[in-house]
């Protein structure tokens, strides 16, 4: 068997981890914020939060903006829920995007359509580990920028419709010379099981420095928003005499543990080879799928660089029913293949809120023959050539 995405975990995450079960740390505590420091400088910014997922990062920048109801957020149909989820979670409105046709993205011209009076922000999706075209976004957003009135002192600072970019798979990745959280106006990473750097779950938000913006302040904001509006921390009562706290807010629970941020500090150092090997990965896919019926996400250019997080690979001329018995045909030969993703449109909790997959044609039409082969750093390269011969083999029949 094959599995489709393994957690790359060696002798040394699993030693960090034991220090911090050794050390009596093991919520929120030194290894957590050295995580956060070592993040930062990964990715050029001056201030990351960690958090429980990338999820809970979307939602609490989205709290940070002071964006609720009334307001619209757009983001696309070809993603996870967990893109959009947040908008509801807040009390806004979520404004659904098509791609652009026989593109993952979103289509960038359908995005300057949909801004309106209410349009707060943006949740781009960085699919596969490829950023998307900011430049355009960007070129968007100040041409819209009369429609904009703010409500907050964050949104504010921005006059403008916010960039929040949805980077769960891109960390690691680059645009224009620029890192993945350099580049969004605030970013949203995820380091759960299946992604290429991984805490088992857990997330982290970024943003580029703005004047206007206090990063000290939201920084706080978000320790205050994440574990339940107190005042202190676990490590800040230690002091001693500093039992004392405060609730300044009802709020939620999404901290990250040094048990996650252990893991995360291996990773993070070992993560230049990890990104490595997935470019090599992908080479050899790409060599070995030449000359047969298939498309697939192009992960470098001259313009950006990958995190190679997933292998997207269309079939051409297939049906949803053909991809399906495609992939039940590469299970039978021991290897597991997923699909990335289901629309929005096409589930049930989605289909109650109004949408329909009928209104975005290019979405479906990725994902009617749309097949994820497995990328990860577990893989030999016999398995590689394995999984290209069971291809070859189902295609050409």
């Amino acid at each position: 068997m094959i599995p489709f995405s393994p957690p790359d975990i060696t002798k040394e995450e699993i030693d960090e981890v034991v220090d911090a079960l050794r050390s009596g740390w093991i919520t929120t505590g030194p290894k957590t914020k050295q995580f956060e420091k070592n993040l930062a400088a990964f990715c050029n910014t001056s201030t990351v939060c960690c958090l429980n997922s990338a999820t809970a990062a979307l939602e609490l920048a989205l709290i940070l903006m002071g964006i609720g109801p009334g307001d619209e957020v757009i983001t696309g149909t070809y993603t996870y829920t967990a893109s959009c989820s947040p908008i509801i979670h807040v009390g806004a409105t979520p404004v659904l995007i098509d791609t652009s046709p026989d593109s993952f993205f979103l289509d960038y011209e359908a995005i300057g359509r949909a801004i309106t009076k209410k349009t707060k922000a943006i949740i781009p999706i960085d699919i596969g580990g490829v950023m998307c075209n900011y430049d355009r976004l960007y070129e968007i957003v100040e041409a819209k920028k009369a429609l904009y009135t703010s409500n907050s002192s964050v949104q504010a600072a921005f006059d403008r419709v916010i960039i929040l970019a949805d980077s769960a798979h891109a960390i690691g990745a680059t645009y224009k010379g620029k890192n993945a959280g350099e580049v969004a106006d605030f970013t949203a990473f995820s380091f759960h099981a299946v992604k290429n750097l991984t805490t088992a779950e857990g997330g982290a938000l970024t943003w580029k420095d703005r004047l206007g913006l206090d990063n000290a302040a939201l920084y706080h904001e978000l320790q205050l928003l994440s574990l339940h509006g107190q005042s202190k921390d676990a490590l800040a009562k230690t002091k001693l005499g500093a039992w004392e706290y405060d609730i300044v807010g009802p709020y939620y629970k999404c901290n990250m543990t040094d048990i996650m941020a252990a893991l995360g500090l291996v990773q993070l150092k070992r993560y230049p080879k990890i990104l490595k090997r997935r470019r090599q990965i992908i080479e050899m896919y790409n060599e070995g799928l030449k000359n047969l019926p298939v498309t697939s996400l192009i992960h470098y250019s001259d313009t950006y660089t990958s995190s190679g997080h997933l292998y997207l690979m269309r079939i051409s001329g297939y049906k949803e029913h053909q991809r399906n018995e495609f992939i039940k045909k590469m299970a039978e030969a021991g290897i597991a293949t997923n699909v990335h993703y289901k629309p929005l449109p096409m589930h049930t909790a989605y289909k109650n809120l109004g949408f329909s997959i009928g209104d975005f044609p290019n979405t479906y039409k990725q994902f009617e023959n749309e097949v994820t082969l497995p990328l990860h750093t577990c893989l030999s390269d016999q398995e590689i050539y394995y999984i290209l011969q069971n291809i070859r083999k189902i295609l050409t029949r």
